[in-house]
């Protein structure tokens, strides 16, 4: 007679491992949903807003407010594909200058607009390469290379516009680019209208396709990735040229806003596109994050600066709250995550050893 090789049903776990372990799933469901409370939150800055200040409900001022954050929110698109793959890119902000002063040089040279956005726009996805290069074929930290072509970007700037300042843009241009010019019958800007279209975009490749599942495999866990057949260098290197490509773009949409092409446009531009992603809830080891949350995090430091403007709260202290939020959307869900660790590790102390 065959051997009986069904398997004995396992015992009854003990009611108090299964509560343990019920407790221990709520609160691990709490700390994976760091975006939803930032959505929430910035719900709650909304209604103290509104029931708090006068204008801060007007289009104008909601618009403005949005407006004032479009080129944050542009860059924090494709960041929140890179810091889900492992990586970052400090060079954007200075991108956005070089962009700037390079619109504003070949204009001021007498070059057609339309032949200078795509001019820029190559320049951005070259930068984007330099900095992919190092990291994938050269093997060099993205931390590492990236601040340092900060610095190159930056300077570039410097050579070619100087200190001088370009303005008086053709107004055909500009118009799309200034908080007063609206999509007729709402108060929505042609920046955010943009920002909110690519953003559904982004979305949709991060969450539904097998291109976003592979940035969540490669940030999760690089090597596994790898030996799973996925191209890592070949995706991290196009993620590289996407920041590039939308830093300089988004010097383009800066320099047309506000009239005036400047090397020291979006300075420390950085670190609020940083803080946003953070903030949202994307793990800066890689492997998690929503694009929800990177969007609820832009839109939160946005509404929130314009609160407090309105409110008269000074520049350096504004500064020091953006701050608090970034410090606060890194050790938070942290120390969530330790609390649950040390919850699992009682409950599994408590049921005793195997066969008890």
């Amino acid at each position: 007679m065959a051997p009986d090789t069904r398997i004995a049903p396992r015992p009854p776990a003990k009611p108090s491992e299964s509560r343990a372990t019920t407790a221990g799933d709520r609160v691990r469901a709490v700390g994976l949903r760091w975006d939803t409370a930032v959505g929430t939150l910035l719900v709650a800055v909304l209604a103290v807003g509104l029931s708090t200040t006068d204008g801060f409900a007007s289009g104008e001022n909601l618009a403005f407010a949005i407006n004032d954050i479009a080129e944050v929110a542009l860059i924090a698109l494709p960041m929140t594909l890179l810091v889900v793959a492992g990586q970052v890119d400090l060079s954007v902000a200075s991108m956005l200058g070089l962009g700037s002063a390079l619109t504003g040089a070949l204009w001021d040279a007498g070059w057609a607009f339309e032949l200078i956005v795509p001019v820029v726009l190559l320049v951005g996805v070259a930068g984007g390469l330099l900095n992919g290069w190092l990291v994938t074929r050269v093997g060099l930290p993205s931390l590492a290379v990236t601040i340092g072509t900060l610095a190159l970007y930056r300077g570039l700037a410097s050579v070619v516009l100087g200190s001088d300042a370009v303005t008086d843009f053709p107004q055909t241009y500009a118009a799309w680019a200034v908080d007063t010019t609206t999509i007729p019958g709402t108060f929505i800007t042609y920046p955010i209208a943009l920002f909110v279209t690519l953003a559904v975009a982004t979305a949709v490749l991060l969450h539904s396709t097998t291109f976003g599942r592979s940035l969540f495999a490669i940030g999760a866990q690089e090597d596994a990735a790898y030996f799973a057949g996925i191209r890592v260098k070949r995706f991290k290197l196009i993620l590289f040229v996407a920041t590039g490509l939308f830093s300089a773009f988004a010097g383009i949409v800066f320099t047309l806003r506000y009239g005036s092409a400047r090397a020291d446009n979006g300075l420390g531009f950085e670190m609020l596109v940083i803080a946003s992603v953070l903030l949202g809830g994307v793990d800066f080891d890689g492997g998690r994050g929503t694009l929800f949350g990177a969007v609820a995090g832009v839109l939160l430091i946005g509404v929130l600066k314009n609160l407090l403007t309105l409110n008269d709260v000074p520049n350096e202290v504004q500064v020091i709250v953006t701050g608090l939020l970034l410090v606060a959307s890194v050790l938070t869900p942290r120390a969530i995550a330790t609390v649950v660790e040390r919850r699992h590790r009682r409950a599994a102390g408590a049921a005793g050893p195997p066969g008890a």
